[in-house]
């Protein structure tokens, strides 16, 4: 699903708008404007990079320096007498980010929703109760991560998994950072064969240069790209158990309900975007609203039975109370002991930082891009190179830049290619991204999730492993299609 607001999020990332709305686009790259812009970039990813050892929130970085970029693209393009463009520009880009902003923060309240209601605690309980090790642990997350994303979208099953593996084995650091590694590329792995997997598959797809049942003619290729670097990384986890719970784990009052609606919500947004032609996020709000509306039943019936819960999920505690022990409405706080259910605590508890973190980078990637250098970029890989060593960097540098704008990039120039190739680009754009952990939606969102755990560095580890299932998929690719090259 993130695949359809990637639809747009793409217009946004390049800052590339219709011609006859916004004028004739500058190409201001040999500018001092142009180059402070791409300095405060490279200055604000270092940053990022750095944020672990910084203490500092990614987000803060790319926020300022986003301000600053479209600054100086709107005083470079009125010293060329032109004050309009950069600001149907930027509006652009706003509407856009505002669409992708709306749709996780539903996604993150559905997790934390059901979080909240016990149901990945519960799912802890039966991992295990079966006897499962960690290695089966993180084989069985990175399966349902790959065989999930096709359907949905790589980030938020790749939201949903890590939540299982954070309640497994919490205490377990090192596991936790390998096995969400596992998850990053099994769910970019997944999403490549499919439009509704990613955002670039889609972006390919809407464009009408392959159809949808030709995108399967990536799954072997896929299958490849995350079974190699997981062989690799499964060898260095132990074959210990998860410590057996104390007592049992049973799900919340409406935890299976929440599990039913969340199906739903993403049945809308499929549907609004599929049927009506509509935004995703309109399906993902509605699903939100939906949402809330059986969040008040769960916090009025809570309250008249005088339910409490600790924060853990765990068991539920019957208590006498008066209503003004649980007034409606009333705020609950990490690690205290719970009132009524109340919606807009899970909407609180939303990953803020990541959330203003791609802000910043797709207003940073949309003002390089005004200024002209996601153009330049592409011209210069298809001229001077071929279209398989072409392609086969643009999934290198979605890992460093984003690959919506790359991917857009190339769509805009439509060099002609054959199918094979196409289908190439669309593979090396969609997995290229778990070479970093800012490479792909679902490792920004997972270092937000896993916080001070899965990070850049803890990643970064593990890229020569991830590098050797991107080649091999590209030789696979070579290798099963190569009748289509």
């Amino acid at each position: 699903m993130w695949h359809l607001i990637g639809g747009m999020a793409l217009i946004l990332s390049t800052g590339t708008v219709n011609a006859a709305e916004m004028g004739h686009q500058l190409d201001l790259t040999n500018t001092y404007w142009g180059w402070i812009a791409l300095g405060l970039f490279i200055l604000a990813y270092v940053v990022v990079i750095f944020e672990e050892s910084l203490h500092l929130r990614k987000s803060k970085p790319v926020i300022v320096a986003a301000g600053v970029i479209w600054l100086l693209v709107a005083t470079a393009y009125a010293a060329h007498g032109d004050i309009h463009t950069p600001e149907i520009m930027v509006r652009h880009n706003i509407l856009e980010y505002a669409e992708l902003m709306l749709f996780l923060l539903a996604a993150m309240t559905y997790i934390n929703t059901l979080e909240e209601r016990g149901v990945f605690n519960a799912l802890r309980g039966w991992l295990v109760s079966k006897g499962f090790s960690l290695r089966m642990i993180f084989w069985i997350t990175g399966l349902l991560a790959f065989v999930i994303s096709p359907i949905a979208d790589n980030l938020t099953t790749a939201l949903l998994m890590a939540a299982v593996v954070m309640a497994v084995a919490r205490d377990k650091p090192a596991f936790v950072a390998v096995a969400c590694i596992n998850i990053v590329v099994a769910a970019n792995a997944g999403g490549a064969f499919s439009p509704f997997g990613d955002i670039t598959t889609l972006m390919v797809w809407q464009k009408g240069i392959i159809e949808f049942h030709e995108f399967f003619n990536l799954v072997i290729p896929s299958i490849v790209n995350w079974v190699v670097p997981a062989i690799i990384m499964s060898l260095t986890i132990a074959r210990d158990k998860p410590a057996p719970m104390a007592e049992a784990v049973e799900i919340k009052k409406g935890g299976f309900v929440v599990i039913g609606l969340f199906l739903v919500t993403i049945a809308l947004a499929v549907s609004f975007h599929n049927f009506f032609h509509l935004p995703p996020m309109i399906g993902m709000m509605t699903g939100m609203g939906i949402l809330k509306f059986y969040g008040y039943y769960l916090k009025r019936s809570e309250a008249r039975h005088g339910t409490r819960y600790n924060q853990s999920g765990s068991d539920a505690e019957e208590v006498t109370s008066s209503m003004s022990d649980v007034a409606l409405g009333s705020e609950s706080k990490m690690g205290e002991e719970q009132g009524p259910f109340d919606i807009f605590s899970q909407l609180q508890r939303a990953e803020w930082d990541t959330l203003m973190f791609f802000y910043g980078v797709i207003l940073c990637v949309g003002g390089l891009g005004a200024l002209g250098y996601l153009g330049l970029v592409s011209q210069l890989m298809y001229t001077d190179l071929g279209p398989t060593k072409a392609n086969i960097l643009v999934g290198i540098l979605s890992a460093i830049v984003d690959n919506i704008p790359v991917m857009f990039a190339v769509l805009s120039m439509l060099p002609k290619m054959s199918e094979g190739q196409w289908l190439l680009v669309t593979l090396t754009a969609g997995v290229g991204g778990s070479l970093l952990s800012v490479g792909s939606a679902a490792g920004v969102a997972l270092m937000g999730q896993a916080r001070g755990i899965y990070t850049f560095f803890a990643h970064l580890k593990w890229t020569w492993a991830i590098a050797l299932g991107y080649a091999a998929s590209i030789w696979a690719h070579l290798l099963v299609n190569s009748h289509l090259m």
